[in-house]
């Protein structure tokens, strides 16, 4: 079996590319559309460099959510990725991919999420508090901004003289290491999938 995502992002994409890199030569898992907000985000670009089609829909069709409903059957997906998308999930996708939308969060949940909490200001909310440590939560995704069950988390140390960039930096590391396995390994449960070594 080949369990077919879709990504979801709002940005650069620096995550998709990481991804997508990944599933490249997988036998079981296959990114076949990249859907984004943004008509000028980053990941357009990254998507033609490796190949895979984009989109771009309006915050209207989005929260109305059947239209993404129809071209998610059409392509027929099984699971939804988010890499640095923005906007909140409708209830309809919730409901149609229960326990089946993966999303990946820059800091230790619940600490620095809900709504408004993404990118710098993660890391800007984690520096101003003097935390020692941070790092990512890898979460399904429910009804409430960064409030669905916890699959994974990885942490890092902040020193005293970090600044938000230097976090963000590590924590970019984090999600690189390890967003793509912890997918695959996530969606081969979800789906039954045994491989052979």
């Amino acid at each position: 079996m080949s369990v077919k995502i879709i990504l979801f992002a709002s940005g650069s994409g620096t995550n998709v590319e990481h991804i997508v890199e990944y599933f490249s030569s997988s036998g079981t898992i296959s990114c076949l559309l990249i859907l984004s907000n943004n008509p000028e985000a980053g990941v357009h670009r990254r998507a033609k460099r490796l190949k895979v089609p984009s989109l771009t829909f309006s915050r209207e069709e989005f929260n109305d959510g059947k239209k993404i409903l129809e071209l998610l059957k059409q392509f027929d997906i099984d699971a939804i990725i988010l890499a640095g998308f923005l906007l909140k999930i409708p209830q309809v996708l919730i409901d149609a991919y229960p326990q089946k939308i993966i999303n990946i969060h820059p800091a230790l949940l619940p600490k620095f999420g809900g709504k408004g909490m993404y990118g710098a200001r993660v890391h800007e909310a984690v520096k101003a508090a003097g935390e020692k440590e941070t790092g990512i939560s890898i979460h399904f995704v429910n009804e409430n901004y960064d409030r669905g069950a916890l699959i994974f988390q990885a942490r890092c140390t902040v020193e005293s003289d970090d600044t938000t960039e230097t976090i963000a930096e590590k924590v970019h590391q984090l999600e690189y290491t390890y967003y793509p396995p912890v997918i695959e390994k996530t969606l081969h449960a979800i789906f039954g999938i045994t491989t052979e070594d």
